[in-house]
């Protein structure tokens, strides 16, 4: 295996979330609408992390998509294994950093958990779905338009916020959770955002298999 991809998947996850999380913090400060300022600070950051390493790594910075590029035959077990250990570095990195400038508080504002009126069970389907639609999105862009895909990926990232940053958290990435919950220090909801990222991780997976059989040039 390459260590180089190792390294990208950490250094890029590090700047995806890094973005991610200083934007709560920015919201927190400055009464900014949060609706607003972390969906675009999450598929922004995204996107800068696709263009900074992508070429070297793939672009994965997130296990539950390294799971589906796994299933489907696109990354080895082995490098899958040592890239989901750096984004995991790397988002803790991240988190560590928010914990260092601004304090614990500051880093359990962007913990991803149940919204009000949200029950468990209703963010762990949220993130199930959404995760699932998420990796069709990335299977299919990377194969069928990958010219588009470096766009169409954060596009979706920022979509999936809107639709349920105020519900599940909308992490639909179990290294932005776990980076956030360790250095938070709060780890009570975080098995949602490790069972429902990964679940929906390998469900999207096989709904692109099913549905890629139906594309025209599909061989």
């Amino acid at each position: 295996m390459d260590g180089r991809k190792a390294v990208a998947e950490l250094v890029g996850t590090f700047l995806f979330l890094l973005v991610g999380y200083l934007s709560v913090v920015a919201f927190g400060a400055a009464e900014a609408p949060g609706l607003l300022v972390v969906p675009f600070s999450f598929g922004l950051g995204l996107l800068a992390a696709i263009f900074m390493v992508g070429h070297i790594s793939g672009a994965h910075f997130n296990p539950a998509v390294t799971l589906a590029m796994a299933l489907d035959r696109r990354t080895a077990p082995a490098e899958a294994l040592a890239y989901v250990v750096a984004q995991i570095a790397g988002a803790v990195g991240a988190g560590l950093v928010v914990l260092g400038l601004y304090g614990q508080e500051a880093v359990r504002a962007g913990i991803t958990a149940p919204g009000a009126g949200t029950a468990d069970l209703a963010a762990l389907v949220i993130e199930v779905l959404l995760t699932a639609a998420f990796l069709l999105v990335i299977l299919t862009a990377t194969k069928r338009s990958p010219s588009l895909a470096p766009l169409a990926i954060p596009l979706t990232l920022v979509a999936i916020h809107f639709a349920a940053a105020p519900l599940s958290g909308a992490s639909v990435n179990p290294a932005r959770s776990i980076g956030s919950a360790l250095a938070g220090g709060d780890l009570g909801a975080l098995w949602i955002y490790l069972v429902g990222p990964l679940g929906g991780g390998a469900l999207g997976w096989a709904l692109f298999r099913v549905l890629d059989g139906f594309a025209p040039d599909a061989g």
